[in-house]
């Protein structure tokens, strides 16, 4: 079973005010299927003020969702907090340099999923109809390097 990794802005939401297209049914799909963990500037250790900040944009249903995504821990770059003795996919829309080392370090940059809300307003659904699995992002960032 593979760990889901979330951020929230860009992500979870098209922009401050806004839930992004197919939010519900996105997170519905992860929080049942995997086990799923914050990782966002909006939690470190405690996953209170990322729940916070979403309460204002989402309705019960959705928080209920939300209220079940679990916290990470770490000090700067938010690989410090992927379980990489475990499959995964990051869910994001920036990698930062030293991220995107780290990853590559460990084999697994494929499996970042770059999410680009503005470029494609519906991409998370595009996400739940043809649902990436992190295997073949190893195996296709293994087949682009040999």
């Amino acid at each position: 079973m593979a760990n889901i990794y979330l951020d929230i802005d860009g992500v979870l939401l098209a922009n401050d005010y806004n839930a992004a297209n197919h939010v519900q049914e996105f997170l519905r799909l992860v929080t049942s299927q995997y086990p799923t963990y914050w990782l966002t500037t909006h939690s470190k250790g405690d996953a209170t003020t990322a729940v916070e900040r979403l309460r204002l944009v989402f309705e019960p249903k959705t928080m209920k969702l939300i209220e079940g995504i679990l916290p990470t821990n770490r000090e700067t770059a938010k690989t410090e907090a992927i379980d990489f003795s475990q499959p995964f996919l990051w869910f994001d829309d920036d990698l930062f340099s030293d991220e995107a080392v780290e990853l590559t370090k460990h084999g697994v940059l494929g499996n970042w999923i770059g999410v680009d809300l503005a470029k494609d307003p519906d991409q998370l659904a595009k996400f739940i109809n043809s649902f990436p699995t992190p295997w073949e992002a190893s195996s296709k960032l293994i087949t682009a390097i040999n």
